[in-house]
């Protein structure tokens, strides 16, 4: 293929206007009637002819991009392939896109999708909702339901889009294929595009005669109830995905699925962190010192936590076991009880003797 951008003597990131200004610039330099070379004005302006307008540039950048050349082979393999000896033509008039996927894929960037995706039969939409669990439902997990207004199958022709006592048909469209060609035409030819056909679908079978309810659709619009289980363990942020839940498919099309955004709230004394659980205990200084059974809370309740001798102010005394379930495994984190030692604002006379003489045996 002939590099205009270099016949011109542009770079390829060249604005219209900056093509316009070298093209009038060689133009006046190469024109036959002021003395120039006949053929390299013929080449400039050949340059032109494309670079100059915005949507032969753009395919003549896509032709360039896929390896295609004027005169030779496909990504310039010389003796291969077909012969594009047909000036602008290329020479490939009416070829399937079969032949040459492998090329025409190159083009995706241009025609915006690729000519050679498969289809597939397309499920229903996914649903997307937020939820906000408590800290002791995301331990235990907990059923929830929420109404939804989506697409559900229809109640009168069951999902299929046929009135009841019709039948299914061949689509007379793609002939069951679920597949139609298009024929693109481009500057330098056209080629076939096979795609989805628009009218069953890409199913390749149709309703002989529209339900009434759903307009051959196989489905309506309605608020459902829709009932889900959180598992236990789940974390802040976690999508959980509901198979099935989302919008009923097409013509009876596999329905899509919900998915299901959680959000724990903060819990007024536990802190989560991963799949243990964090809680502060204010404790006397003589609990601390001497040592304590005292009761604290867990997420299974009220347990007895024994607080040795000599407990430092900030000490982690771990209880094994008692954190969260870990998702869709065995098993739960532990439970991490934070001392705190408080330092009391007021002080009987008793008391304050009681210390200072503490305080004269050095502790």
């Amino acid at each position: 293929m002939k590099d205009y951008y270099k016949i011109l003597g542009v770079p390829e990131d060249a604005s219209q206007e900056e093509i316009k200004k070298q093209f009038y610039k060689l133009a006046h330099k190469y024109h036959p009637d002021k003395g120039g070379d006949p053929k390299k004005f013929k080449e400039i302006n050949e340059a032109y002819q494309v670079l100059g307008d915005k949507k032969k540039r753009a395919e003549y950048d896509a032709a360039r991009k896929a390896g295609f050349s004027f005169k030779g082979a496909p990504f310039g393999a010389e003796g291969q392939g077909p012969s594009f000896d047909q000036g602008f033509d290329f020479g490939f008039k009416d070829f399937e896109t079969s032949d040459f996927e492998d090329i025409f894929e190159n083009l995706e960037e241009f025609f915006g999708t690729s000519p050679f995706k498969r289809s597939k039969r397309r499920k229903g939409k996914d649903i997307s909702i937020d939820v906000e669990l408590t800290l002791e439902e995301a331990f235990s997990g907990v059923k929830k339901e929420v109404n939804l207004m989506k697409f559900v199958k229809c109640p009168r022709c069951y999902g299929t889009g046929a009135e009841p006592g019709s039948r299914i048909i061949t689509c007379p469209s793609c002939g069951g294929t679920g597949r139609v060609k298009q024929v693109h035409q481009i500057f330098f030819g056209s080629f076939v595009k096979t795609t989805t056909c628009p009218q069953c679908e890409g199913t390749g079978k149709v309703p002989e005669k529209k339900c009434k309810e759903c307009q051959g659709e196989g489905r309506i619009k309605k608020i459902e109830r829709v009932s889900f289980s959180i598992p236990a363990g789940v974390e802040n942020g976690e999508v959980i995905r509901i198979p099935g839940k989302g919008e009923a498919g097409a013509r009876g099309m596999s329905p899509g699925d919900l998915l299901v955004r959680v959000y724990v709230k903060e819990h007024p004394y536990f802190q989560r962190r991963g799949d243990d659980i964090y809680y502060t205990l204010k404790v006397n200084f003589s609990q601390a010192a001497l040592g304590d059974k005292v009761d604290v809370p867990t997420l299974d309740g009220m347990i007895e936590l024994k607080i040795p001798a000599g407990t430092q102010a900030g000490k982690l005394l771990r209880l094994r076991g008692m954190g969260m379930p870990h998702l869709y495994g065995r098993g739960r984190g532990d439970m991490y009880v934070k001392i705190e030692v408080k330092t009391p604002k007021r002080l009987t006379k008793k008391q304050k003797e009681l210390i200072r003489k503490l305080k004269e045996e050095g502790i």
